[in-house]
């Protein structure tokens, strides 16, 4: 990977003179050249990002994504959105944006981003939903060595969760990725874009912060969900907890464990 050090120069070879640097925490920044504001990032996935951002923009009436203003290497240029307090209107619009996401439908089980933060992940293609859930739950709990509980959910996963066609999902769905824009306009950023059941965008916006019955009002009028949603919440979450524990190990395994232990438990 390159070095986070020469970015500066790098993204004034392709913009512009850089100036106003901001650290925004981690790799990334705020910068301006030729007074367009932008934020740099640097990471292993950055064209992965780049091209799920570019697909999630693509949707009719999907949620508003930056626009991608360079991307070379591991380095991922974007536009800034001017940020302000969440608001009645940005809930609604967000919910109605994500029942048009979901609503279309996609060639791809899996694909998409081989990379979920910094957690590699297989980016291949699979045949069904429940082959594509399978492979990646069970890849995930042999790195975190939780195959023993997880594993035989994973195999039943079809007999859990009704399957219709694959959706494109944001793939990385919790709240630190949403931005309240100006004017009620929300925005989505650092995907990880791949074919998958809506639900799971859903589970892992429920995992951090509970859904707004505001937005899941809206969603809802857009794209109805399955009877029963609700009992799979914790089902789709033990995808990102196992990425968490993956590279965090501590509290996230726990819950893992936990939830992993619940649904077995339920069986039959």
């Amino acid at each position: 990977m390159d070095s986070s050090s020469d970015w500066r120069s790098r993204v004034a070879e392709a913009l512009g003179p850089v100036e106003g640097v901001r650290s925004l925490g981690g790799s990334v920044w705020s910068f301006t050249a030729n007074g367009r504001r932008g934020v740099v990032k640097i990471g292993p996935g950055s064209a992965d990002e780049a091209e799920g951002l570019r697909r999630l923009g693509a949707v009719t009436g999907g949620p508003s994504v930056p626009d991608v203003l360079h991307c070379t290497g591991d380095l991922l240029v974007t536009e800034w959105i001017d940020s302000t307090r969440r608001s009645e209107t940005h809930e609604e619009r967000l919910g109605r944006e994500l029942g048009a996401l979901h609503s279309t439908t996609i060639d791809q089980w899996g694909g998409g981003s081989g990379w979920i933060g910094n957690c590699r992940v297989d980016s291949d293609r699979c045949s069904s939903g429940p082959e594509f859930y399978r492979s990646r739950l069970t890849d995930l709990a042999r790195r975190c060595n939780l195959e023993e509980l997880v594993v035989p959910l994973a195999e039943r996963i079809g007999e859990m969760a009704p399957f219709g066609p694959p959706a494109p999902l944001h793939g990385d769905l919790w709240w630190g990725n949403v931005q309240w824009g100006t004017g009620g306009r929300p925005w989505l950023v650092d995907p990880s874009f791949h074919g998958g059941h809506p639900e799971e965008d859903l589970g892992m916006l429920a995992l951090f912060g509970s859904i707004p019955s505001r937005l899941l009002g809206a969603y809802r009028e857009v794209h109805p969900l399955d009877d029963g949603w609700t009992n799979r919440v914790a089902l789709w979450q033990l995808y990102p907890l196992l990425v968490h524990t993956c590279l965090f190990g501590g509290g996230y395994r726990n819950q893992v464990v936990d939830i992993a232990r619940r649904l077995g438990s339920t069986r039959g």
